[in-house]
């Protein structure tokens, strides 16, 4: 196990949360000290032995000068929650911590952004970008050079080929495949099994099958949101 050189807040207290907090205690350098939630979410005091306090307390509880923080807030609302309280906490002036499996493989010159989780068993090849608040669940192949922004979720064993580009809060389903120079437009849906050899422009769309064929339910209706 590594030293624990830094102190972590984990903002979310769910099944994400839980999972957070053990793969930062158990593979890399952060002690987590305690679980942030939104009052009105609030519903325990203790988890893991640690406090569970208000989200809006947490400025006074653990400043920023001392602390990082991790968001643990799932694609719910096609991952608007969490990036709103990411944004909130950059506002508050934390850096948002990521975390990167050591049992993933990602290349030297890859870039990671902040408040992005890695799992275990994604491989990240030859300068891959990826952007702020995402994650890749496990097993995922990411090919050379490809361009994850901002806010994405993917989910595991997903094959996203060579040069392509996932549109900012976008979510991938399971064993979905991408091929060479793919671009997703913003807020895609692509489902599970799915695939595309085609660039998909049109934001906000949702698209299921092999080849892809986009419904004629919006990704904002699939998640219950407005755009």
């Amino acid at each position: 196990m590594e030293a624990k050189t830094k102190k972590l807040v984990i903002i979310g207290a769910g099944e994400f949360g839980e999972i957070a907090y053990e793969y930062f205690t158990y593979d890399s350098e952060y002690q987590v000290v305690a679980f942030a939630v939104e009052s009105k979410y609030k519903d325990k005091e203790i988890m893991y032995g640690l406090p569970v306090i208000a989200f809006e307390e947490i400025q006074k509880e653990y400043p920023p000068e001392e602390y990082d923080v991790f968001v643990a807030i799932t694609y719910v609302q096609l991952n608007r929650p969490r990036r709103r309280l990411y944004n909130r906490c950059k506002e508050l002036g934390y850096h948002c911590a990521s975390y990167i499996s050591s049992r993933a493989f990602v290349w030297h010159n890859v870039q990671v952004g902040e408040n992005t989780f890695i799992f275990e068993n994604n491989t990240l090849q030859h300068f891959v970008t990826v952007g702020n608040n995402v994650v890749l669940w496990s097993g995922n192949h990411v090919g050379h050079r490809t361009v994850i922004e901002d806010d994405v979720w993917i989910t595991s064993h997903d094959c996203i080929s060579g040069f392509c580009r996932i549109g900012r809060g976008s979510f991938i389903g399971v064993n979905a495949t991408l091929g060479d120079n793919v671009e997703l437009a913003e807020d895609t849906v692509f489902g599970a099994g799915s695939l595309t050899v085609k660039n998909l422009v049109e934001k906000g769309c949702v698209y299921i099958g092999s080849p892809a064929k986009k419904l004629s339910k919006t990704a904002y209706e699939q998640f219950g949101i407005c755009c």
